[in-house]
């Protein structure tokens, strides 16, 4: 403070005028937290029963073991406590052998270069593959994805338009695309393919778009924050009473996503410069992003695909498209980069999803402990957004907890998104600093009832398996073995992981869909299914790219309560209109080929 600055606040302080303001705004404040508490008080958190509607019974079985999977996470930690241990790994439900059936893509990472072999060993991502009941067989060996790399996120798009979709493997200081080659074989393609990184890069999720809707799948990647091994152990991070501690990101440099641009040749161009995406700190002029999380999801529905980025301690970035291969960031002005008080968070994963039964959006961010999970809600302005968390019933009861995954399904097939978050602590010891904090934690299921908002669902609703204390990072959902509802996927940091059957009674009706580009991407990746049942308007779009570091499978399931028939159905590829799409089957997996 500048001595004229002190010599005004202390004129000021003196002042009848400052001091009845003062009370004034005291008095005003404490209104508002009364009627926030009454809010709080009042949203429909916990409970049995909204309206005349119940928290439905379905229960969500660990079957990991009898699955056949077998996998564990190898995080390398010996003790060094190097920030990359507490954050990996990502998870995909894909088909990649075209069968229908959803395999299973772990993301593993590997020993640190220059320690004991004895003590770090070399491990791969592991694939299985889907017999389609949900039982899986490691395919691993032989399979061409047996290279070591530090992984930490994945995404799956067919870049070529062959009709078998590719991998890209995101991880600390690399990466690595993997061209199917067909049969569960693939083939390593990075250089070639002009998508290596800096070794300097630390890379996280990742997504398949088409932002200039020429019909090829792009590719957005984000990275976190400038590291390496010297890096983290000068920072030596410390929490009291411990040794030594893993590190907020706030000791790090900021980096730049990056958007490669689908040449059609196999290769891509490094547009990322030239598009708009890369973001100084206007304090610093060094780059702002330290980016975990990324939606692609087109916001205005004017038919190009805008991007959301969630920042871990900075900013959020919403790019949108301007239609001539650049994007303009507007996070601000959108609502989305800060939290209801103008405050960064500690942002990791992101989905969004249209939850309503209208067209109303939901962008929901898992952030740090003591951050609340967002839920932004659209407004008549569909590029403008506020964090109704609270008032929907998330808020409160997410406050304490540290959350990773986030994603929408519905899982009970009622016709409304449900929300799933995947939690768990970055540090083993927080509980001998903060008592009230705990490095396992259980995942969180908000049932959507409809206008009541969302509601958390009880162990005896969902069953103890889902909500079994762990330290949750990656999560998909797929309906792995063909009965129509959706099962979970989660990793756990440095364990196995929990694969969840859904075990709905199967009262409500549902139908699947799957999209076939031709003049647009093989995937119908950005594409969009709207279906009228009733008074309601269901709408989803194919977007494999949802929560932290993550995929879900391709195919659509959209829930249809007690519903019968489906009164109008349409697809709308890219920037184009609106194709209706008759005669739809229930209860079955319906493909709709483009231009058929």
């Amino acid at each position: 403070m500048t001595p004229t600055q002190n010599k005004t606040f202390v004129k000021l302080a003196g002042s009848k005028f400052f001091w009845s303001g003062l009370i004034c705004a005291a008095i005003f404040l404490n209104l508002l937290l009364y009627l926030l508490y009454k809010g709080v008080q009042n949203s429909p958190q916990t409970g049995k029963s909204a309206g005349n509607r119940d928290i439905p019974n379905v229960v969500f079985s660990n079957v990991t073991i009898q699955a056949g999977i077998n996998f564990v996470h190898n995080n390398a930690a010996t003790g060094q406590k190097l920030l990359p241990e507490t954050m990996g790994p990502g998870v995909a439900f894909v088909d990649l052998d075209n069968d229908t059936f959803p395999d299973l893509l772990f993301v593993n990472g590997t020993g640190w270069p220059g320690r004991n072999k004895d003590s770090t060993k070399e491990t791969t991502c592991a694939l299985y593959r889907n017999d389609g009941k949900g039982n899986f067989t490691d395919v691993t060996k032989g399979s061409g994805l047996e290279t070591p790399i530090y992984g930490m996120g994945v995404a799956v798009g067919d870049f070529n338009n062959d009709s078998k979709p590719d991998i890209l493997i995101t991880g600390v200081g690399q990466a690595v695309l993997f061209q199917n080659l067909g049969s569960m074989k693939f083939q390593e393609v990075t250089a070639n393919a002009g998508v290596s990184r800096p070794v300097t890069e630390w890379s996280t999720s990742a997504a398949w778009l088409d932002y200039n809707n020429d019909g090829l799948l792009d590719l957005f990647i984000c990275n976190y924050v400038l590291w390496s091994r010297e890096i983290d152990q000068k920072n030596n991070y410390k929490l009291p009473g411990l040794q030594r501690a893993y590190g907020p990101p706030m000791n790090f440099e900021g980096t730049y996503p990056c958007l490669y641009k689908n040449n059609g040749n196999g290769t891509f161009t490094d547009v990322s410069a030239s598009a708009g995406i890369q973001i100084n700190n206007p304090a610093t002029g060094r780059p702002l992003a330290k980016s975990l999380g990324v939606s692609a999801v087109d916001l205005d529905r004017d038919g190009w695909i805008d991007i959301i980025v969630a920042n871990d301690t900075v900013a959020n970035f919403v790019f949108h498209n301007e239609k001539n291969g650049t994007f303009r960031e507007t996070g601000a002005s959108t609502g989305l980069a800060y939290d209801p008080y103008g405050n960064t968070r500690g942002a990791m994963g992101i989905d969004t999803g249209r939850f309503q039964g209208d067209e109303t959006l939901g962008i929901s961010i898992g952030n740090f402990a003591n951050e609340m999970t967002a839920l932004y809600v659209s407004k008549q302005n569909p590029l403008m957004f506020s964090d109704e968390a609270i008032s929907r019933g998330i808020g409160n009861v997410s406050r304490h907890l540290l959350t990773f995954g986030v994603f929408f399904f519905d899982y009970d097939l009622d016709g409304l998104l449900d929300l799933l978050t995947v939690n768990g602590h970055i540090e083993p010891d927080i509980q001998k600093v903060y008592p009230n904090q705990s490095f396992y934690q259980s995942a969180q299921l908000f049932w959507n009832s409809g206008q009541n908002g969302f509601m958390l669902v009880p162990p005896e609703k969902c069953g103890p398996d889902l909500v079994n204390p762990i330290a949750g990072r990656g999560s998909a959902y797929a309906d792995m073995d063909q009965d129509g509802d959706l099962d979970v996927i989660i990793t756990r940091v440095g364990d196995s992981p929990v694969l969840l059957r859904n075990q709905s009674p199967q009262n409500n009706n549902w139908v699947r869909i799957k999209l076939v580009g031709s003049k647009w991407n093989r995937d119908a990746i950005g594409a969009w299914v709207h279906l009228k049942v009733g008074n309601s308007r269901y709408s989803q779009q194919v977007m494999p790219t949802r929560g932290y570091l993550s995929q879900s499978e391709m195919i659509l399931t959209f829930g249809l309560g007690k519903a019968e028939k489906i009164d109008e159905a349409s697809v709308t590829w890219g920037n184009g209109p609106a194709i209706p799409v008759p005669g739809l089957e229930l209860r079955k997996l319906n493909v709709l080929q483009q231009g058929k």
